[in-house]
């Protein structure tokens, strides 16, 4: 490591040749400084690590001086001293984003702790970090091999991606080997699913299988409409596990996480089918039974999700004993995002206020598209950061904290998932076969088998079929379907872009949450 350079600035800095002696046999480079107009002008000339300010100085004070030196660099660590404790002088200073807080007399030792906790944090926590993910990667590693249920595979997935989190922010070396390990999740995972898919998706209520997109509303909103508060449901498409934990702390500065869970989305974990099914609570093979002029397939001409609010309709009525008041907003556009948070209050009059917010969703199909947004989103971790970015500064955050003040029922949850989507798969079929690179349906497809989940009766998985001879077939781990012609074009058009529709941890285990004012 590089010499750290520390500038000390205090008005009686004469008395301090000790501490400074101590620093600099440590081997630390002291810059000592009386007044904070030359502590100002030293860090303009950069190269100061650390600053410890006194905070009486004359001339500038030094809440003062802190001030102007967060104006030349807002990232250099200051450790405010004083021999004044009082309480609104501490919250001026912490306010103000200092490292630490010490108070006269300082004694050597102080400063060297102080030194250690600003300097070799970041150090100290990726080592910490690593040899604790070293340890669980056996743990995680055997778990994988064992006979996991759903609710076990839904509990190792939320502890990978709590492994994730953390290494990316240590920056850890132990990342790619914690790759890897997802990747070996996925392969188990996919064999999980093919296995029990049938099962799940036949299943009737009370039978050992988990809550999908068919019976979510059933199992999660339903109880909370007994309550006589009124209930807020707000689905965000696309809305990964992840990006669920990264925004979590946004979220809880007005709310209270009374129940975290996750429910699985169906196949194709594609918005035509996992978000209609929500909303209808059935599959969309019955679906389209009873809706054949709402339900339309891919192949068909026409939008694919514009009778949501006519299926919660047919939802509510079979399902409660009372017609109960409710509203569905859906929000495509950024003004009508500005209308959710204007007009937001305004639904409390309603038992039931259903909001589907199109960001993320939109977000995955426009990094794609989009080479600023690939640059954005580059990675698992720059994906998580955007949908933070955008979240803190959205108008649904502003809307839910007008809700935050109010004693409501709150779920929040999304419809599907997304995955990177890293390994090309060659497949061909006819023109009529659909064009999502995660699952298609056509007849006549030539794919490879080990490559994907083939059903070529999709009745037993609770998918319509076009035609008497289609067949679904579903991308495994972070394979995706490519055609064979202008092959290698689309590869790297594609590849490394977010997508969904297949079977992954990240598309199907997703996040359901309730939540209520603190």
């Amino acid at each position: 490591m590089s010499q750290i350079t520390i500038l000390w600035a205090d008005d009686e800095i004469d008395l301090l040749k000790s501490s400074i002696m101590f620093l600099e046999n440590k081997g630390y480079k002291v810059i000592a400084v009386t007044n904070g107009k030359d502590a100002v002008d030293r860090v303009q000339q950069k190269g100061i690590d650390v600053v410890f300010l006194d905070e009486s100085m004359p001339g500038l004070t030094g809440l003062e001086t802190l001030s102007r030196i967060k104006q030349i660099d807002n990232h250099v660590p200051v450790v405010m001293i004083t021999k004044n404790e009082e309480e609104n002088l501490m919250e001026d200073a912490i306010g103000s984003q200092i490292a630490d807080y010490l108070i006269k007399p300082v004694k050597p030792q102080q400063i060297l702790s102080s030194l250690k906790k600003i300097i070799d944090n970041n150090r100290l926590v990726s080592e910490k970090t690593t040899s604790s993910y070293q340890q669980e990667f056996q743990k995680l590693f055997m778990t994988m091999q064992e006979n996991l249920d759903y609710k076990q595979w839904a509990e190792l997935y939320k502890k990978l991606v709590y492994w994730e989190i953390e290494l990316n922010k240590s920056d850890s070396s132990m990342v790619a080997v914690y790759d890897s390990q997802k990747v070996e999740a996925n392969k188990e995972f996919n064999k999980f699913v093919i296995k029990n898919y049938k099962r799940w998706i036949n299943s009737e209520p009370g039978d050992d299988s988990p809550i999908m997109s068919h019976t979510l509303l059933r199992q999660k909103l339903v109880p909370l409409l007994k309550d006589p508060k009124p209930t807020f449901l707000v689905l965000i498409d696309n809305l990964r596990y992840d990006q669920w934990k990264a925004i979590q702390p946004l979220v809880m500065e007005n709310f209270k996480v009374d129940e975290e869970d996750a429910f699985y989305a169906i196949l194709p974990t594609a918005t035509q089918y996992s978000r209609n099914a929500i909303f209808a609570g059935m599959t969309p093979l019955k679906i389209q039974q009873q809706f054949p002029d709402f339900w339309k397939n891919d192949d068909e001409e026409g939008g694919k999700n514009l009778h949501e609010s006519d299926f919660l309709e047919s939802f509510l009525k079979k399902t409660l004993h009372e017609p109960i008041k409710h509203q569905y907003v859906k929000i495509t556009n950024h003004r009508d995002a500005e209308l959710l948070e204007n007009n937001i209050t305004n639904y409390l009059n309603n038992k039931l206020t259903v909001i589907v917010y199109n960001f993320v969703d939109m977000l995955s199909h426009a990094r794609t598209e989009m080479e600023v947004l690939k640059e954005l989103a580059s990675d698992e971790a720059a994906y998580r950061s955007l949908a933070v970015s955008w979240f803190d500064h959205s108008p649904l955050l502003n809307a839910l904290k007008k809700l935050a003040e109010k004693d409501i029922n709150l779920l929040l949850t999304t419809d599907h998932g997304t995955v990177r989507v890293q390994d090309p798969s060659r497949c061909i079929g006819d023109r009529e076969t659909t064009t999502n690179i995660r699952y298609k349906s056509g007849k006549n497809l030539n794919y490879e088998d080990r490559d994907v989940y083939a059903v070529k009766e999709p009745e037993t998985i609770g998918l319509p079929k076009s035609r008497l001879s289609s067949t679904y077939i579903f991308a495994k781990e972070d394979k995706f379907l490519v055609y064979p012609n202008n092959y290698n074009h689309f590869v790297n058009f594609y590849k490394n872009s977010f997508q969904h529709g297949g079977i992954s941890l990240e598309e199907m285990i997703v996040p359901v949450i309730k939540l209520s004012k603190k």
